[in-house]
């Protein structure tokens, strides 16, 4: 006797994997390629835990987590280890990465951010660098990177030297501002010996890196040399 044959058709579901996207849709290339605020709240938590499970990528497990917390990124920062490892595909490194992100972001929100004023002077300069390098017993070579409304975006240490000299690099103050999205530089040292009047090696490097920031239309406004109580504008001095 002949048996009926039966014919089955299963359907199998391929799986999309994260690198079998376009470059741009892959979290970590779209942040190198668009800037870290182009990606969604899941990329960026895919970023975090690197990859999927076997049915899932890591921007899909990392939506499905979202959603259980309500799409709320203050709800999800209060989960704790034990609740996030029982989503499928979270195991503890994941789940401590996380943990530890959401907390050094909470950690942001709460320290106190420093206020920079608008430059519109040298004495301005002096009395933000003056606190950071009075009473110094060695060099140090600082700058002041403005936007174009002369506000200071921030202020950076470039070097540190012996009491007599420090080491500055061109490369290094310019990679800084560019990174920074300076407008305009203001660069600043001390002179530990109390004497502000600057050496014939101060007044070069200074014209080279004025003709530097020329060159990368981030103009150097002044270089100040600070002591304890005064201090020396290269500017006033038309110098610059």
């Amino acid at each position: 006797m002949a048996y009926p044959v039966f014919l089955f058709m299963v359907k199998y579901e391929q799986k999309i994997g994260i690198k079998s996207l376009a470059p741009a849709d892959r979290p970590r290339e779209k942040l190198i390629l668009n800037g870290r605020r182009h990606l969604s709240d899941a990329e960026l938590i895919a970023i975090l835990i690197s990859s999927g499970n076997q049915t899932e990528t890591s921007v899909e497990v990392s939506q499905r987590i979202l959603l259980n917390y309500g799409n709320d990124l203050d709800l999800l920062a209060k989960a704790s280890f034990q609740e996030l490892i029982l989503f499928k595909g979270i195991g503890e490194a994941k789940a401590l990465s996380i943990i530890a992100a959401l907390e050094l972001g909470r950690r942001r929100k709460e320290k106190p951010h420093e206020e920079f004023p608008q430059i519109h002077s040298s004495n301005d300069a002096f009395d933000l660098l003056r606190p950071v390098m009075a009473d110094l017993d060695h060099e140090e070579f600082w700058m002041l990177i403005l936007n174009k409304a002369n506000f200071v975006i921030c202020k950076h240490m470039i070097s540190k030297g012996g009491q007599a000299s420090t080491t500055v690099d061109p490369k290094i103050i310019f990679e800084k501002a560019i990174a920074m999205k300076a407008a305009y530089l203001i660069l600043a040292h001390n002179h530990p010996s109390g004497n502000c009047k600057p050496s014939k090696e101060d007044i070069e490097v200074t014209k080279k890196l004025v003709e530097a920031g020329l060159l990368l239309d981030t103009p150097v406004l002044d270089h100040l040399i600070i002591t304890n109580k005064k201090f020396y504008s290269m500017a006033d001095e038309e110098i610059i």
